[in-house]
């Protein structure tokens, strides 16, 4: 029987991060700080406004572009917030997670040879969703030493005639940096000069910590050339609920709303119902998690510290991507040790491209229990290490 797999898909490594998730799903008594996932409650008011949906027997589909109430509540939010205007009619698709939305565009501007910029270490759909849609992945190396921020030069000496897009992960997954308005300004005039799209995954925008998020897209110029992804799973603790949107050009919603409609049809009726209940009255939500966050941050870091461990101080996200270099271990085998050894598990660094090697992504959506106690398991693990050099 002939082979009926695709070579694009066969030459796709899978996802590093589920690899540790669902080893440590079955070893008992072990501790996960490895997957991105809020360990609070969806609140109250947002699960109940699902349930009330219901209840009122809507389980019907949307509009494919999303209900009218939500995407007229999502430029709500995106005028109050990042001071940008959107047309709800024309401007704003609701999808199935910010997932959904990347893919998208990607499958909506991408012709075969168009060259995408991915800086690394970054989200780990972004490669082969460009991938799948026929693009030419071009790398960019965030380095320590600049705060992972992308600098103009970096962007500058990677742009050849083909680019077409550049995937800005700001606040960043895995390294928890942030880009602020004067590092923007200097991208900016690159992007506009160059003439290339943006993709901005801004699905960590409401978790900051001491500097509020600067969209891209308020930047005179951008909006035009930007399409905006959110969602609702990291700010409003809604993964489950699988919900995003995505905010840009018509002519390219347009497009992108075509896939859409013969992929997916519509996102989830009642999660949708439960968004507009989230954008109208979920601020305060926002800000409870957020200072919890926060205070998980500190302590991580400075705990990570305190074990002589190297760490990047994260503004963004909830991670931390210490450094492991000393050790003289690849990521995958500390991490692998550690799961092993300790039944703690971390993601390496390459999970989020190459140039992650000699680090690791600690995330601090959980508990300060289930923190302490992994980095106390942590610290023994270093400490074993140490003795051996």
């Amino acid at each position: 029987m002939r082979n009926f797999l695709s070579d694009k898909i066969i030459g796709i490594e899978p996802s590093g991060i589920r690899k540790f998730f669902d080893i440590v799903s079955e070893m008992k008594d072990a501790i996960s700080l490895g997957v991105g996932e809020p360990d609070f409650d969806t609140p109250w008011h947002i699960r109940e406004e699902g349930i009330y949906s219901l209840e009122r027997g809507r389980t019907f589909y949307t509009s494919n572009a999303g209900l009218k109430e939500l995407r007229e509540e999502i430029c709500n939010y995106l005028a109050r917030r990042s001071q940008i205007q959107y047309n709800s009619q024309k401007e704003v698709i609701i999808t199935v997670g910010g997932s959904e939305a990347i893919d998208l565009v990607f499958r909506a501007v991408i012709n075969p040879g168009d060259e995408v910029l991915i800086p690394q270490p970054s989200f780990v759909s972004y490669l082969p969703c460009a991938v799948l849609a026929g693009a030419t992945p071009v790398i960019i190396e965030l380095k320590e030493e600049n705060e992972f921020r992308l600098t103009k030069e970096q962007l500058l000496s990677h742009i050849t005639p083909k680019t077409k897009v550049l995937v800005f992960p700001f606040p960043n997954n895995p390294t928890g940096a942030i880009m602020e308005r004067k590092d923007l300004e200097e991208i900016v005039q690159v992007i506009i000069e160059k003439d290339i799209l943006v993709l901005s995954d801004e699905i960590y925008s409401e978790l900051t910590y001491g500097t509020p998020h600067v969209s891209i897209a308020s930047f005179p110029g951008m909006k035009e050339r930007t399409i905006l992804i959110n969602g609702f799973s990291k700010a409003y603790a809604m993964t489950g609920w699988r919900l995003g949107y995505a905010a840009g050009p018509a002519e390219i919603m347009e497009q992108m709303l075509k896939i859409h409609q013969f992929a997916i049809m519509c996102a989830p009726t009642n999660s949708q119902y439960a968004a507009v209940e989230a954008l109208k009255n979920g601020d305060k939500d926002i800000q409870i998690m957020r200072e919890s966050y926060d205070q998980r941050r500190r302590y991580l870091v400075h705990t990570l510290r305190d074990m002589g461990l190297s760490c990047f101080e994260p503004f963004g996200a909830f991670y931390a991507f210490p450094c492991i270099k000393k050790f003289g271990l690849t990521s995958d085998e500390f991490a692998t040790r550690l799961l092993n050894e300790e039944k703690v598990a971390i993601v390496p660094g390459t999970a989020f491209g190459s140039c992650g090697e000699g680090f690791l992504r600690i995330s601090y959506a959980y508990s300060l229990e289930d923190l302490k106690r992994a980095l106390g398991r942590l610290e023994r693990f270093v400490k074993r290490l140490e003795e051996r050099q």
